[in-house]
């Protein structure tokens, strides 16, 4: 598969997400839709990141945008995950990485000391016909989501 650049249509895409569904690209057309990355449920970065979407979720709401999270998680993990956080948004798991690689966001890692390969914190922003039209790399958790709302409110 290859991966998808800015300026081009994404490839709808299927796959299972929390609250015992399948969700595909063709389900937001009409809406912005936010695809955010991140390495793994109930980690401290990721536990941020998710509560800083939740915690602004209207405001996407109000520029028409679907905020949605996309890890190598199990559906199960992330059903325990959405709930503690009470994230107002559904997760996808790509456990057999078919986004990940679309969107390129496998790569490898130092952890303690080792080189893991894992999902590098990235978010995807798509347009309402399905075209990608920005992307951030290498997340900052603390400015992340503003910035994501910048570039919405700018649109």
């Amino acid at each position: 598969m290859t991966t998808v650049a800015i300026g081009q249509a994404v490839p709808d895409f299927q796959l299972p997400a929390t609250g015992d569904k399948h969700l595909s690209l063709a389900d937001f057309k009409g809406r912005k839709l936010v695809l955010y990355f991140y390495p793994k449920d109930n980690t401290p970065g990721c536990t941020q990141e998710g509560q800083a979407f939740r915690d602004h979720i209207s405001q996407f709401d109000d520029l028409n945008a679907t905020v949605l999270g996309v890890s190598r998680d199990s559906v199960k993990m992330h059903e325990g995950f959405k709930y503690k956080q009470a994230f107002p948004f559904d997760l996808l798991s790509d456990q057999d990485e078919q986004l990940c690689q679309l969107f390129d966001v496998i790569k490898m890692k130092n952890m303690y000391g080792k080189q893991v390969r894992g999902i590098e914190r990235s978010t995807f922003l798509i347009d309402e016909n399905g075209v990608l039209v920005h992307e951030w790399r290498k997340v900052k958790v603390k400015t992340h989501v503003e910035e994501v709302l910048d570039v919405l409110r700018k649109d």
